[in-house]
């Protein structure tokens, strides 16, 4: 291909801006979020999650080299697998349990206004009679997407370890149900 070598390197450096620019958008979201939750100010809150993030990326910058050693989660298991294991069989899962529970019950955002708000603008409607679905069915089906993976993860490590993993699993769905029924909330009055 004519020129293959420049849009090669043309490619790469807009591959580095777009990562650039979605590491931005993302340290924004957490420092705003921080702003938000300890009312400081944006230097302040640019600092401490400069130090926490920092801290919190080396178990992955040293995980296959000092930490090669550490197995987290059992024999032939590393430093990823664990925040693997963090990220998507918890708070993915758990997080989408949470967000469809705000959006569907009273003492969250409410099947109603989510469905009002979803609505605005123009295009497809959403329907009203997903309702039961989204009220009663999708919860379950995340939850069984949920435990399915706890079990696939610790099965092969034999039935002890599998019931120890799973109780965990229950108490931290029961943990987001909690959450969700909002009995952590502080009133206004």
């Amino acid at each position: 291909m004519p020129g293959g070598v420049i849009w090669e390197v043309l490619f790469f450096i807009f591959m580095a801006f777009a990562a650039l620019s979605t590491v931005i958008a993302v340290y924004e979201n957490i420092i705003a979020m921080t702003m938000d939750l300890f009312n400081c100010s944006r230097k302040r809150a640019s600092l401490v999650n400069l130090f926490v993030i920092s801290v919190l990326c080396m178990p992955a910058v040293l995980g296959y080299n000092v930490l090669s050693g550490v197995q987290p989660l059992g024999a032939g298991t590393t430093i990823m697998d664990l925040e693997d294991f963090i990220v998507s069989y918890n708070i993915l899962p758990l997080g989408c349990l949470l967000f469809v529970l705000f959006c569907t019950r009273k003492n969250g955002w409410g099947y109603d206004n989510f469905v009002a708000e979803v609505n605005m603008g123009k295009g497809i409607s959403f329907p009203k009679w997903l309702k039961g679905y989204m009220v009663y069915v999708l919860p379950v089906i995340d939850l069984v997407i949920y435990f399915k993976g706890y079990y696939d993860m610790f099965k092969p490590q034999g039935t002890k370890v599998v019931c120890i993993w799973m109780t965990v699993a229950v108490i931290l769905a029961l943990l987001v149900f909690y959450i969700a029924a909002g009995k952590g909330k502080k009133s206004n009055d």
